[in-house]
């Protein structure tokens, strides 16, 4: 009988729902989910799950190693864990721009501290001084300076002069930071993309408090949304999500992708609201017994595994 596992942390009100819901549906095609139950994993482990969501283990290392060597044995992991280990935030902007999705101006900053166990003559292939003026120049103010991996709007700087920045910078240590080009939005959405092909788009203000961010008074133009629909599979695809939020600033009716790689997207009830906590079910839930039941047909191989591959999976 194909298995759904879900590994989360700190969720109240997502995975229970998602248990629930995966049951319901997946009664027809006798597919069940259960939450993950892990301990020491050896190398060897058989496949326990067929389909896992994983929203957890980007905060602990250890569950990163046991999904990548779970999907050596067979099993679908929702996001793929190779392909996370190799994502940060510079390259994707810079991916998806080669794919014709619009983006702010981006630059790389080299940490402000030397990191562990180097000393000057490790840098020695790095130009000095930096040339801050002509970047300043390239991005303009306001920026956003922020790390270049990373999330949840950790040591995020919104900076309007070239005091601002050095002041920032001192405080960042040994973190390699982006600094980027502040889109003055008219519109702002964030969205749901499962699977690469499922997109649901919500109005959003991120000027707001958290908790009534998304209470904005604007909705899409029918092209506007064909285009963000478009944008979010484009991105997935090319960056490997299946389960992804994709934000987009709206400056004269251009969308620019502003924040594409959550690996565990915010799906509480209490922060998304009942309409979109109810399609945010009902969709993964069918994603992930689709997923089970495609990776509970594969037989176990004896071949090498190519690491393409894997992170194509």
């Amino acid at each position: 009988m194909p298995t759904v596992g879900l590994l989360f942390g700190m969720e109240e009100t997502f995975p229970p729902a998602l248990l629930e819901r995966i049951n319901q549906l997946g009664v027809k095609d006798k597919v069940t989910a259960e939450f993950c139950s892990l301990d020491i994993w050896k190398m060897d482990e058989p496949k326990h799950y067929d389909a896992v969501l994983d929203r957890i283990s980007q905060d602990v290392p250890f569950y990163r190693g046991v999904l990548k060597n779970m999907m050596l044995a067979g099993t679908k992991v929702v996001n793929n864990p190779l392909w996370m280990n190799a994502d940060e935030k510079f390259f994707s902007y810079a991916i998806c721009a080669k794919a014709g999705i619009h983006v702010p101006k981006t630059a790389l900053v080299p940490s402000h501290k030397m990191p562990p166990d180097t000393t000057e003559k490790s840098f020695r292939n790095l130009k000095f001084p930096l040339s801050f003026e002509e970047i300043f120049q390239h991005i303009g103010f306001p920026a956003y300076f922020k790390p270049h991996a990373g999330g949840g709007w950790k040591s995020v700087y919104k900076i309007n002069s070239p005091e601002e920045f050095f002041a920032a910078y001192h405080e960042t240590g040994e973190l390699v930071m982006t600094l980027q080009e502040n889109i003055e939005f008219d519109e702002y959405y964030r969205c749901y993309c499962i699977g690469k092909e499922e997109v649901h788009i919500m109005p959003y203000e991120p000027r707001n408090p958290h908790h009534e961010r998304y209470q904005a008074n604007f909705t899409p133009s029918e092209s506007l949304r064909e285009e963000m629909e478009e944008g979010c599979i484009t991105i997935c695809e090319t960056l490997g999500y299946d389960f992804n939020t994709i934000e987009f600033a709206v400056k004269d009716g251009i969308p620019y992708a502003i924040d594409f790689t959550n690996p565990a997207p915010d799906a509480e009830k209490t922060s998304v609201g009942e309409e979109n906590f109810e399609w945010i079910l009902n969709t993964s839930a069918k994603f992930l017994i689709k997923c089970a039941k495609s990776a509970a047909k594969k037989k176990a191989t004896k071949k090498k595994q190519n690491w393409r591959e894997l992170i194509l999976e």
